[in-house]
């Protein structure tokens, strides 16, 4: 029995840091101090920093049948998470992020490949029901999964489990493609501040019934439900890379649920682990053991 599994986006981040990072058109060569392929994907960093927490993790995902995702799998097993559900797509390319990296703000570029391809028929029922916590990361990166989450998040509640979404940013600008109707099977719905405004604000959000988790980076997080907003500071930490800082954040958030911690604990736990995961560029490098984090929590 998985303790958290994740149905989510496995692709890798060329992270390229230091020196000028914005491009010049024109053919106007640049030099920059670092380029490193890493651990990407909001579900697989997000699936990793958990089981660096000592959580007992699965992820569910589709790659393609080439390095990219040949690295992707290799590389997250060696983290201790469970990749026996991912699936190789031999029609597809992996998909793949470029990130422009500037300490703690960041320019991204995705091709999408196969984090769109991501499907109800790719889950197993019976892995859903039997994790004691289901998390859907990138939700609007995974328009192929969203139209299957409600009956796979509602299947999970019924076996006794809890459940958590994270948006992240839709390209689209929509902000709908039926999260709406979604959020009441949703434990905890995580996004940021701008992504919370962008759907109408986390008082509306939390009407639905979901606790909204809203990061704010260095500035803390803060919990609000129908009875109310609960807040944490993040802890000070040179920043080298906030590249996946928020799925390391969700990564605490959850596992502090999955040890019965109270509310403000698992806040102050999430905004822990995302900070600490800002030491080291990529997403998982810097990512916190259970017991550094709590040492900052």
């Amino acid at each position: 029995m998985d303790q958290l599994l994740v149905l989510g986006d496995c692709n890798p981040d060329l992270v390229i840091s230091g020196g000028q990072v914005a491009p010049s058109f024109g053919q106007v060569e640049q030099l920059v101090d670092e380029a490193r392929l890493v651990i990407g994907g909001s579900g697989a960093i997000t699936a990793c920093g958990a089981a660096r927490l000592g959580v007992g993790t699965a992820l569910v995902s589709l790659v393609g049948d080439d390095h990219f995702g040949r690295f992707m799998l290799e590389a997250v097993a060696e983290t201790g998470v469970d990749v026996s559900g991912c699936v190789v797509d031999g029609e597809r390319p992996t998909g793949v992020t470029v990130v422009l990296s500037r300490g703690d703000d960041r320019a991204i570029l995705t091709a999408p490949g196969t984090i769109a391809e991501l499907s109800g028929e790719h889950v197993e029922l019976d892995r859903v029901r039997g994790a004691r916590h289901v998390h859907v990361s990138s939700y609007y990166l995974q328009t192929r999964l969203q139209s299957s989450l409600p009956d796979l998040l509602a299947a999970a509640r019924a076996a006794g489990a809890s459940t958590s979404l994270d948006t992240n940013w839709d390209p689209s600008e929509r902000w709908d493609s039926g999260l709406s109707s979604l959020l009441p099977t949703v434990g905890h719905l995580f996004c940021n501040e701008q992504e919370a405004a962008a759907l109408g604000g986390t008082d509306r959000l939390a009407r639905s019934g979901t606790s909204v988790v809203v990061k704010r980076g260095p500035q803390g997080a803060a919990l609000v439900t129908r009875g109310g907003t609960l807040e944490a500071a993040a802890p000070a930490v040179r920043t080298l890379d906030a590249t996946g800082a928020g799925d390391s954040f969700d990564a605490g958030f959850i596992a502090g649920l999955l040890a019965g911690r109270p509310a403000e604990q698992c806040l102050r736990l999430a905004c822990a682990c995302g900070a600490l995961s800002t030491r080291a560029l990529g997403g998982t490098a810097a990512q916190p053991t259970l017991d550094e984090a709590d040492g900052f929590a």
